[in-house]
């Protein structure tokens, strides 16, 4: 079936399913094959359960007559070319952000500030891989007047993947940092792979860039695209400026318009529930797109207070015994750097920090594991509780543990109390689930 025809399908069913236990009444099933598991097997089943069509790509599993099986050369290769042909149909502003770190918060903020002027669809979650991006455009309704998509990458040519389905016309790339590189195979593979939107970009003369000028290597990399700068540093000139008042543990920041000629814009000040004074790229990031947008001043720090994070990013808990900095949804050696600089300019009488290992490091892993043990040392920690078995090959005097498991049995012995605690690791190593326990 061409995709203009299956188009016209999805128009009369706008609703799609890759899980055959969800199948809402007159969806569109698309079978999807995965290492463990084949959708085709269980296209019958979606049907049965409610969905209006099955898109396939094994012929085997079609039942001849049955008009309601759509057999195709690949189903993923499909999913991806509807999201695309609903994308041009609908026609409007989209933003792509990639970027190492933050990207999940950045996006976050951005639509939060966007959605006080306009009607905005943002990827749900961690959505912003090969299926999840194509999922979020599908989701898209004429209702819509902008949309922020998310785009990760671990390996070189996946945002070139995704910018191709998405096309977006503004782009944004947090920063640029060691992660993945089992996949990527380097620093310099991590830049060309998230420059991938910026070489997209290039091919339109109305896209635009919005472009943290702190950040030398993203400044190197938008070389001959029309960028909005904004940046972190308090720097008063031509771009949109924020700086860090203070961060206890909350950060608290404020930021103004570029200066003109002769005059001086007021300051505004916005204390977020964000912890780490590592977001202010981010929320300078959504001030600047929303200033772009022509969302007022005040609605902007406004949406920027009211923001609160989830899924385990940057979040602060307390608890009856503790206060929490729970930050496990994800690590790599820029991010926990990041981390632990910040948690050491926190004032607490007790601190402990919960570290698991940082996973898809390849060739580097032993060094970049042992890079965090020593900026550790650097800070003067005592008590560092490390977890997982790169950490374990570390020399050093901290607390070792196996496991998160283990980490929780201990817990329940010791009961640690009064103390501010920073939970960070990859998400392989569960950490988020010591919140209960602690």
């Amino acid at each position: 079936m061409e995709i203009k025809s299956l188009y016209e399908l999805f128009l009369q069913h706008p609703v799609v399913t890759t899980d055959s236990r969800d199948c809402p009444e007159g969806s569109l099933f698309f079978a999807l094959k995965g290492e463990s598991f084949d959708g085709n097997r269980f296209a019958a089943a979606a049907l049965e359960k409610g969905c209006a069509y099955a898109v396939v790509d094994d012929a085997a599993v079609v039942i001849p007559q049955d008009e309601r099986y759509i057999l195709v050369d690949n189903v993923l290769t499909t999913l991806q070319c509807l999201a695309r042909e609903h994308r041009r149909a609908l026609d409007l502003p989209i933003i792509g952000i990639t970027g190492t770190n933050g990207k999940t918060t950045t996006k976050e903020l951005i639509a939060t500030v966007l959605s006080r002027k306009y009607n905005t669809l943002f990827t749900q979650g961690n959505f912003n891989n090969d299926i999840g991006v194509p999922k979020t455009l599908l989701r898209l309704t004429p209702d819509h007047e902008m949309a922020v998509v998310e785009m990760g990458a671990s390996h070189p040519g996946d945002i070139k993947t995704l910018v191709e389905i998405v096309e977006p016309n503004y782009g944004l790339i947090t920063n640029v940092g060691m992660a993945h590189l089992q996949g990527f195979g380097s620093f310099e593979g991590v830049k060309r792979t998230k420059g991938e939107l910026y070489d997209f970009l290039r091919k339109n003369d109305d896209s635009v860039v919005f472009l943290n000028a702190d950040n030398e290597h993203l400044v190197e990399m938008a070389q001959g695209l029309d960028v909005v700068p904004y940046s972190s540093k308090g720097n008063y000139g031509n771009v949109v400026c924020g700086e860090v008042v203070e961060c206890n543990p909350l950060l608290k920041m404020r930021w103004r318009l570029p200066a003109l000629v002769g005059e001086e814009n007021p300051w505004h000040e916005v204390q977020t529930q964000l912890i780490g004074a590592y977001n202010i790229d981010n929320v300078m990031a959504a001030v600047t797109v929303g200033l772009y947008f022509g969302v007022d001043e005040d609605e902007i720090s406004a949406a920027l207070e009211a923001y609160k994070p989830s899924n385990n990013r940057s979040q602060l808990t307390v608890t009856e015994r503790n206060r929490l900095i729970v930050d496990a949804y994800n690590a790599n050696p820029t991010s926990m750097r990041a981390a632990i600089e910040n948690f050491s300019l926190i004032p607490a009488e007790k601190k402990l920090l919960i570290l698991g290992d940082m996973g898809e490091l390849g060739a580097e892993s032993a060094q970049a594991h042992q890079d965090i043990v020593s900026l550790l040392e650097k800070e003067k920690f005592t008590d560092v509780w490390l977890v997982g078995q790169e950490f374990g090959k570390i020399s050093c005097n901290y607390r070792k543990f196996t496991d998160a498991e283990e980490v929780k049995q201990t817990i329940g012995r010791e009961q640690p109390q009064d103390y501010l605690i920073l939970i960070k690791g990859s998400n392989f190593m569960h950490l988020a689930q010591l919140q209960e326990s602690l």
